[in-house]
């Protein structure tokens, strides 16, 4: 779910990482390291749980916990705070917390190669394509606005001619026929009308429309850079091993979560294999999972730019993806 940062509150952070005491640890085997998640454990995860319970860190020598994220959590918090060493988050948030606060950030890496964020409307009544919005009302989160914005400009759609209202991450109003279309997650957000209505949902993604930027942005602080390469390197071999195994089968790995990561979320475990199946081809790379092209960058940069946030190839660091 997108989540937007908190300048005080991220200020407020910046100050107080600085002041943290230094973590007595134990001397062990493995190297410690310590990753902030996005959201709650959901399928959108599942790489990182594969390769937890199949040991792939443990593999590579490191001592992994894995912290799952929420509606009050900030990933790039996580890490100022000292409380994560690397973070899943949004490109947006990061390059605009390197702009306005100064943040030492790095991207490393990009789970999603295709954001997930789509226009979704009912089978019945499909909105096809940015065009076909015209005329129509088009409910969309409040943070997501310019995102919807840059995508119709993009199209030569006149904004005038698309009535955009607030959006809470509900589909009822689409299924009652309130709105004729709303932007949502495309991984997850069909399978909820299907089973709350029986009825099919259809969609297009933003991306394919122009609004082209990565999701679940691999973020560390450049102190961590310097001082955990090691450690990071062997962090993206062993999750991109995960994601690998994971996809294999996107039906296979989601039902042996039931009791595990999954329990206590309220979704259903046939929820996590469609988000599963629905995510694969937004993950997978030529290049193996995290791979970062020039293009794809140079995309994201070229998105987050007519969006208001310009960005430079700087901020990110692929050098550690060579070493995978």
């Amino acid at each position: 779910m997108p989540k937007t940062l908190d300048r005080r509150h991220f200020m407020a952070l910046m100050g107080a990482g600085v002041a943290l005491p230094a973590m007595a640890r134990i001397a062990r085997a493995a190297n410690p390291l310590t990753m902030q998640a996005a959201w709650i454990n959901d399928a959108e995860f599942t790489g990182y749980f594969t390769a937890i319970d199949n040991g792939y860190y443990k593999d590579e020598g490191l001592d992994l916990t894995y912290l799952s994220g929420g509606p009050d959590v900030i990933p790039e918090s996580s890490i100022v705070a000292g409380k994560a060493d690397l973070a899943l988050t949004t490109p947006d948030t990061t390059i605009k917390a390197i702009i306005e606060q100064g943040a030492k950030f790095k991207i490393i890496g990009t789970q999603y190669q295709k954001n997930p964020h789509g226009i979704i409307s009912l089978a019945s009544k499909p909105i096809n394509n940015p065009k076909e919005l015209e005329g129509k009302t088009l409910a969309v989160p409040p943070v997501n606005v310019i995102s919807v914005e840059v995508m119709l400009k993009i199209n030569g759609v006149d904004r005038a001619k698309v009535n955009i209202v607030p959006y809470a991450y509900d589909p009822t109003p689409l299924i009652k026929g309130e709105i004729d279309a709303s932007l949502d997650f495309t991984t997850n957000v069909p399978y909820t009308i299907k089973q709350a209505s029986g009825v099919d949902a259809h969609f297009f993604l933003l991306y394919d429309y122009g609004y082209t930027i990565f999701q679940d942005t691999v973020v560390v602080i450049e102190d961590t850079l310097a001082s955990k390469r090691k450690e990071l390197v062997a962090w993206l071999r062993a999750s991109r091993k995960g994601w690998a195994e994971n996809l294999k089968d996107p039906n296979a790995y989601p039902p042996k979560f039931a009791e595990t990561w999954f329990k206590g979320t309220g979704r259903t475990i046939d929820n996590e294999v469609f988000f599963n199946n629905a995510q694969k081809p937004l993950i997978e790379n030529p290049g193996g999972a995290f791979a970062m092209s020039e293009e794809g960058i140079a995309k994201t940069l070229d998105a987050l730019g007519q969006a208001g946030i310009k960005g430079s190839r700087e901020m990110f660091d692929t050098t550690l993806l060579q070493e995978v």
